[in-house]
C-alpha cells in the first residue's frame, strides 16, 4: 500500500509517517518512481510507535524497543532482556516528571483558591 493508504488506515499523518521513516522506525520499499510501498504489518508497527510515543518515549528509545516487542496472550512484551532496565529507568524518569507536574498543579491551585474570581463584564 502507498503512504496515503497507510495514513488513512492508521489515522497518522503522512508527515508523521515520513518522520518515522527518517528516524529509521519504518523502512518502506521504494519503487523506481520514488513512491513508498508499505506492507500490512507496517500498520501494526505504526500503531505501536504511536502507543510508545504516547507513553512518553522518544524515537531513539522506540527504535531500540520495536525490534524487541513480541505479541503474547497477555499483550505485548519484550523479547530482549537487555532493554528491561532501560525501560525501568525511563519509567522512573516519567514518574519523577509527573511528580513535578503534580506539585506545579498544587501550587497553582493554592493561588487560584486564594484569588477572588474576576467578574465577567
Amino acid at each position: 500500500m502507498r503512504i496515503g493508504e497507510l495514513s488513512r488506515r492508521t489515522g497518522v499523518s503522512i508527515r508523521s509517517l515520513r518522520y518515522y521513516e527518517e528516524q529509521g522506525l519504518l523502512q518502506p520499499e521504494r519503487l523506481p518512481s520514488g513512491y513508498r510501498v508499505y506492507e500490512e504489518a507496517d500498520g501494526l508497527r505504526v500503531r505501536r510507535i504511536q502507543a510508545l510515543l504516547a507513553a512518553g518515549l522518544g524515537t531513539r528509545m522506540i527504535g531500540h524497543i520495536l525490534p524487541c516487542l513480541a505479541q503474547h496472550e497477555d499483550g505485548i512484551a519484550l523479547s530482549c532482556g537487555d532493554l528491561y532496565d532501560e525501560l525501568l529507568a525511563e519509567r522512573d524518569e516519567l514518574l519523577e516528571h509527573i511528580g513535578r507536574l503534580r506539585a506545579s498543579v498544587d501550587a497553582l491551585e493554592v493561588v487560584l483558591t486564594a484569588s477572588p474570581r474576576p467578574i465577567a463584564g
